[in-house]
């Protein structure tokens, strides 16, 4: 019996055949699938952090769920502190998953509603009157302080309490142990009683920013408190004191309430997650104001239990935000998404017309297309399933994280098309006949009806508003724009090259025409990766920069200027030529400004709260130029007589006023005006919204002398808060800056604050890290479609360096001729990206993301665009240049060598 000739196994064989092509495949699913599976995954940790900074921000009352309760006579069984035990515990037990307390558990105690005066003439009275003082009892002070003298309390009688003082308190009041604090005499009281409270111990507290003690800063250190009676403003010191659980049924006694007792739970932020924001707030809501709460007053058989938290506010921020900020989250990410796609797809026509003979004879000696596609299927999984599970284990290694099933999903999916797109493509649609460019003009046409329809939706309905989650056509409009700008692009350059190439046939040498001919037919694919690397990127980048654009606007419309200081009098004398010398000025105005100057109608009216700004009007007009508001002419202020100042009024007085002179009144004075213009409805430097009148200097002085001096200065330029106050105290060394005699606000600050966000921060990062990506992945397109054309351009070179070609003009000819598709990407990308800003901008709002509410949605910006079409330009003529550099003179010497046998 015959032995049948062994036969090699396919895909053995064919991997051995093609190593490189084979690592290469690997190479590019591995970074690929490694790249989708990490985005989801960057994307949740990012969500994470942010929402745990943003609760954070809420200081220690933020993450805290803090139950109060009266104690109205006999509540429940038990002593007091056994009744507080009991609702600890029951708040405890309640706060259930996804909240966790922190690892300090309940904090629990009760308080005084009221103070009462310690009239005692040695103790410290900053505006003559006297010092206050609560009682509280905290469970666990002991273990949380150290007693620096004396003993904790012990139970007294109703009127005599013992207390224990934190050290601070102690060294302001001026006392020690053993002093007694004389309470006064309670008349109101059957029959009266008089309090003491005698100290019989000093503590300090171990960890005073512990959130132990949240909530009780005036028992850690003395409170300097005010009010205000007959319109002076009066400091008093308040205090509070630690009793003993014996002394907590008398508590009520001091202050003539009944006592309120507290539980405090801190939530552990740490545990936050970004998915789970609507668990807990659902969690939250149930024990502030849901069943969880009604259980917690049943259980602890206290019917008037509240709970609050700000957890609530911060979580439905938190929530607000998120939807805000997901559209710029998943943009960038979806251009790179359809860069990589593109490259793959880019990888399996390249693998397609490099095998097409060996498919094409496969075919003609009986092979059905089901047997050669299940052959490249195992061809295609032996390269592609272990390098997308190393990609994906890659992942979920260097960015833990709880939730695995969306990077999972992301990496699978990015598998199974690089699986498939190459099998499909070879073996379904080998050859590239009619039926091919049939079928490329109607992909074609259903790319360009797909972007008509994005554009007649937007216009219909526009994009989703802010908040309402990610909207699917703000996502794919630009990647639909992009696509059909390829199309257009690859029908509309060969015939614009083709002319350009028969001009440069009639110019001298060679190089300009060879070039030309060769990039008459460039290649689809690798044209659409930079379109899309290019437009998404310009898109995302124009959205940035409104963002920026807007907070500028949104604090000069506030501050008036990049800085601004009030003064409660005048400024120092010399302020505005000192100021004009600090770094970073670049022009500053002084102004006399008064926010409560009223007007007198001609109808007999008084207009009050009208804002008075006497001002030089060049400088002024200047100032508005400098901070992009509406123009105002400094020649309407001009003029002006003996008794009357011409004035620019805000829309709203113009209305109420005629054409006469009209009283102003401010302070003491009274100055008069004439309306010579109205003011821009767009609002004016440091005016605000409301009534405004604007006096030009010289006129307004004229009659009111006091009118000349300065109690505002705006300026232009990079200031710093710490510069302009230090400037204020060396000219006025007896009034501080941040003491109340002048008010300073830098735009840099404001911009810094309304910029910390942390969600911002995070869309901001991740749409960088996209953009990167893409323009790594567009270098890839390209430099695979050189690759595959690198061994016909060196045969070209080749037998063109016989003919006397130098290898720099070869160079020359491999870099002219990837210039018409290089600069053709980016001047086509940047006129798409300012087409998708001019279609899409109007309707997104920015609130969300500048902080403040931001009219006007994205607004062209060539720098932003201009920059990333340059950038992914230089990134592919050096790929380019690159690629020749390394394999260039390598295949044309072989070329060379070979001859024409080869």
């Amino acid at each position: 019996m015959r032995t049948p000739p062994a036969v090699a196994p396919w895909v053995r064989t064919r991997l051995r055949a093609a190593r490189a092509s084979a690592w290469l495949t690997a190479a590019l699913v591995l970074v690929t699938v490694f790249l989708a599976a990490a985005l989801p995954r960057a994307l949740d940790r990012s969500a994470d952090g942010a929402l745990r900074e943003q609760v954070r921000a809420g200081g220690r009352d933020g993450a805290v769920l803090t139950a109060t309760s009266l104690r109205l006579g006999a509540q429940g069984a038990g002593s007091p502190a056994e009744q507080l035990n009991v609702l600890a515990q029951e708040l405890v037990r309640r706060v259930a998953e996804p909240l966790r307390p922190t690892e300090l558990g309940a904090v629990y105690g009760s308080t005084t509603l009221a103070d009462r005066s310690l009239p005692g003439p040695e103790l410290p009275r900053p505006n003559g009157m006297a010092p206050v003082l609560g009682l509280a009892y905290l469970h666990g002070v002991d273990a949380r302080s150290a007693l620096a003298a004396g003993r904790w309390p012990a139970a007294t009688d109703g009127a005599d309490f013992e207390v224990a003082l934190s050290e601070q308190v102690a060294r302001t009041f001026g006392v020690s142990v053993g002093a007694v604090l004389d309470a006064g005499t309670d008349t109101s009281m059957s029959p009266p009683r008089h309090f003491r409270a005698t100290v019989v111990g000093l503590f300090a507290a171990a960890d005073p920013a512990s959130q132990f003690w949240a909530g009780t800063d005036c028992l850690v250190r003395a409170c300097l408190s005010s009010t205000v009676a007959l319109g002076e403003r009066t400091q008093y010191w308040r205090a509070a004191a630690l009793v003993g659980p014996g002394e907590l049924a008398d508590l009520g006694f001091w202050s003539g309430k009944s006592p309120q007792d507290f539980v405090r739970v801190p939530v552990d932020v740490s545990a936050a997650r970004a998915d789970q924001l609507p668990q807990w707030r659902a969690a939250v809501g149930s024990l502030t104001g849901g069943p969880q709460r009604t259980a917690l007053q049943v259980a602890s058989e206290r019917p008037d239990v509240q709970v609050r938290s700000q957890l609530s506010a911060l979580l439905g921020t938190a929530a607000e935000r998120q939807s805000a900020v997901a559209p710029l989250s998943v943009l960038g990410p979806a251009g790179a998404a359809g860069v990589a796609l593109t490259v793959l797809l880019l990888a399996a026509v390249l693998a397609g017309e490099r095998r097409a003979g060996e498919l094409r004879l496969l075919r003609a000696r009986g092979a059905s297309r089901g047997g050669v596609l299940r052959r490249l299927l195992g061809e295609s999984a032996a390269t592609t399933l272990p390098a997308a599970a190393l990609g994906t284990a890659l992942a979920l290694l260097l960015l833990p994280s709880p939730r695995w099933g969306g990077a999972v999903l992301a990496a699978g999916v990015t598998a199974a098309v690089a699986l498939l797109v190459f099998p499909v493509r070879a073996a379904l649609f080998p050859h590239a006949g009619a039926a091919a460019g049939r079928r490329r003009v109607v992909a074609e046409l259903s790319v360009l009806a797909l972007a008509v329809a994005a554009v007649v939706a937007v216009r219909q309905r526009g994009v989703a508003p802010a908040g309402a989650g990610v909207d699917l056509l703000l996502v794919a409009a630009p990647l639909l724009i992009a696509l059909a700008g390829a199309v257009l692009l690859a029908r509309l350059l060969p015939p614009l090259v083709g002319a350009v190439s028969r001009w440069a046939a009639r110019r001298p040498g060679a190089v300009g025409f060879l070039a030309l001919a060769r990039a008459s037919r460039p290649a689809v694919l690798p044209l659409l990766a930079l379109l899309l690397a290019v437009t998404t990127a310009g898109f995302g980048a124009t959205v940035l920069s409104s963002v920026d654009a807007g907070r500028l606007r949104a604090v000069r419309a506030e501050t008036g200027a990049d800085a601004r200081v009030t003064a409660r009098t005048v400024l120092p004398d010399g302020f505005a030529e000192a100021a004009a010398a600090l770094p970073g000025v670049r022009a500053g105005v002084s102004a006399w400004t008064d926010r409560t100057a009223s007007v007198a109608a001609p109808d007999g009216t008084v207009l009050s709260e009208v804002a008075l700004l006497v001002v030089d009007p060049q400088q002024y007009a200047a100032l508005a130029r400098r901070n992009g508001q509406p123009a105002i002419d400094p020649a309407l202020l001009s003029g002006g007589g003996a008794d009357w100042a011409p004035a620019l009024v805000s829309p709203g007085l113009a209305g109420r006023l005629g054409s006469g002179a009209h009283p102003l009144h401010t302070g003491q004075s009274v100055v008069s005006f004439r309306p010579a213009g109205v003011l821009p409805a767009g609002g004016a430097p440091a005016l605000g919204t409301g009534e405004a009148v604007v006096l030009p200097a010289r006129q307004a002085s004229a009659q009111v002398p006091a009118l000349a001096g300065a109690n505002l200065w705006l300026g232009s330029g990079e200031l710093r808060t710490a510069q302009v106050r230090g400037l204020l105290q060396r000219l006025d060394p007896a009034a501080a800056p941040d003491g109340g005699a002048y008010a300073v606000r830098t735009g840099a600050e404001e911009r810094e604050r309304l910029a910390a966000d942390p969600l911002q921060r995070s869309a901001a990062r991740v749409f960088s890290w996209s953009v990167l990506a893409a323009g790594v992945f567009a270098a890839g397109a390209v430099l695979l479609t050189l690759v595959r054309s690198g061994p016909e351009r060196a045969a070209v070179l080749a037998r063109l360096r016989t003919m006397g070609l130098r290898p720099r003009q070869g160079l020359a000819v491999i870099l002219l001729e990837s210039l018409p598709t290089a600069l053709g990407a980016a001047v086509a990308g940047a006129l798409l990206a300012t087409a998708a800003t001019l279609l899409l901008g109007p309707a997104v709002d920015l609130s969300a993301l500048v902080g403040v509410p931001a009219p006007g949605g994205v607004a062209p910006s060539a720098r932003s665009v201009l920059t990333w079409s340059a950038a992914l330009a230089v990134l592919f003529a050096a790929t380019v240049l690159a690629e020749a550099l390394v394999s260039g003179r390598r295949q044309i010497t072989v070329e060379l060598r070979a001859g024409e046998d080869r």
